[in-house]
């Protein structure tokens, strides 16, 4: 908790609903291609895996998440 609220009060204002999201969502899907390894038989993949989070990026942003757009590459096309 205490590295999070450093990061936070660091972080400048206009950007920090972006960091928070960034915050759940990479974890979420780490979390989640995971348990397809574990329980679906998913072969381990990080290009997969970095797929999947720029995709659930996009439609984090597109249903309101408008922070991501402050903070993640505009490659990943989430503006």
């Amino acid at each position: 908790m205490e590295w999070w609220h450093c990061v936070k009060q660091e972080t400048p204002k206009q950007l920090r609903k972006g960091l928070a999201s960034v915050a759940l969502l990479i974890p979420w899907m780490i979390w989640k291609h995971r348990n397809d390894c574990v329980f679906e038989g998913a072969q381990p993949s990080a290009q997969s895996l970095i797929s999947k989070i720029k995709d659930d990026a996009r439609l984090w942003a597109r249903v309101g998440a408008h922070g991501l757009r402050a903070v993640l590459p505009s490659t990943w096309d989430v503006h």
